[in-house]
């Protein structure tokens, strides 16, 4: 079987990973396709992976549109030359009508349900997997496949994941020593306009008071100020979820790296007022926080940071949490060699 995989996200390429090295260890040929955004094209390359690029995304309205056009033609014309029997995605649009106008199906993991893209790419795909319908929206419930689960136990479920302490050294971290992870994001994607985070001025009130505490390190999509370049992270991409195992707390404007910390037992603190599903579950298990914007954010920290053995509580919920989940990559295995 050849599987073309189009992402649009670095988190897409782990979600992707575990499944993609099992079907290549079986026989079986993948290709990914991708644009660049921040770091896709090193961890495709640190893994292994066959992947073909068609360059950098486009931010204004017009460049986005422009885009769709483009890429659903490159996507198509790769497809012609690699020979699919099965497109994946993470909700790509441009899988959708590639795979539409191919003539094979494509399967669709979705989780924020952001229906502007739902609506471009869902009438040409031939199953969603998703955890929950968010209430009130109306598609198709036949191309709904429903998994108890989210996209981030794809890749740190402990079936596939196991933390390397070794990123303590890396980072400078004494044994004991608290540190935070925080997450700026640069609102160009198209499920962010409208939306806010973390102010400016709360961001600087945020980094003065946790460097108190312990050190802090940022992971940011854009730009920062000089004064704050200190602060930035600096380890390889693969190693971020190294980085979030052993952090004190997060806080940040992504939901995806907030996902990713709830999986680990950090406590995460998410900043935006995009809301999402998973987010509600995942806050229902109390690992997670979710705040519309910057207000009340340090007092949340504060409040947390004042519990006794914060890091075991969370490591208890996390416990309780992976009970009631399924390993998704094992899953996702399972239900294309389904297929065979």
């Amino acid at each position: 079987m050849n599987i073309l995989i189009d992402i649009g996200h670095p988190a897409h390429v782990h979600l992707f990973k575990n499944f993609a090295k099992y079907m290549q260890n079986n026989g079986h040929r993948v290709l990914f396709t991708c644009r660049e955004k921040e770091f896709e094209i090193y961890l495709l390359e640190h893994y292994g992976f066959e992947y073909k690029s068609f360059g950098k995304k486009y931010k204004s309205t017009a460049g986005k549109i422009f885009g769709l056009i483009k890429f659903d033609l490159m996507e198509f014309l790769e497809a012609v030359k690699f020979k699919p029997d099965l497109f994946l995605s993470a909700g790509s649009m441009y899988a959708a009508h590639a795979a539409f106008l191919y003539r094979k199906p494509h399967f669709a993991f979705e989780d924020t349900f952001n229906m502007e893209q739902v609506k471009l790419y869902l009438p040409f795909t031939k199953k969603l997997f998703a955890s929950k319908i968010p209430d009130g929206i109306n598609i198709d419930k036949d191309k709904i496949f429903l998994y108890r689960g989210y996209h981030e136990l794809a890749y740190l479920h402990p079936n596939w994941f196991k933390s390397d302490n070794s990123i303590l050294d890396e980072l400078g971290i004494e044994e004991g020593e608290d540190y935070f992870l925080i997450r700026f994001v640069s609102w160009n994607a198209s499920h962010d306009r409208g939306q806010e985070g973390i102010s400016f001025k709360q961001k600087e009130e945020l980094i003065e008071a946790l460097s108190k505490r312990g050190k802090v390190f940022i992971s940011s999509e854009g730009e920062l100020p000089k004064r704050w370049e200190e602060f930035r992270l600096k380890v390889a991409p693969h190693r971020i979820h190294d980085v979030m195992a052993y952090a004190t707390m997060f806080i940040g404007e992504g939901a995806t790296m907030a996902s990713e910390c709830a999986m680990l037992g950090t406590p995460a603190i998410y900043v935006n007022s995009l809301e999402a599903e998973t987010i509600k579950d995942q806050q229902n298990y109390g690992l997670l926080f979710h705040f519309k914007n910057g207000d009340g954010v340090l007092e949340k920290v504060n409040e947390l940071l004042s519990m006794p053995n914060l890091k075991e509580e969370f490591q208890r919920r996390k416990e309780r949490m992976l009970k009631d989940k399924i390993d998704v990559s094992r899953f996702l295995i399972d239900y294309v060699e389904g297929l065979l």
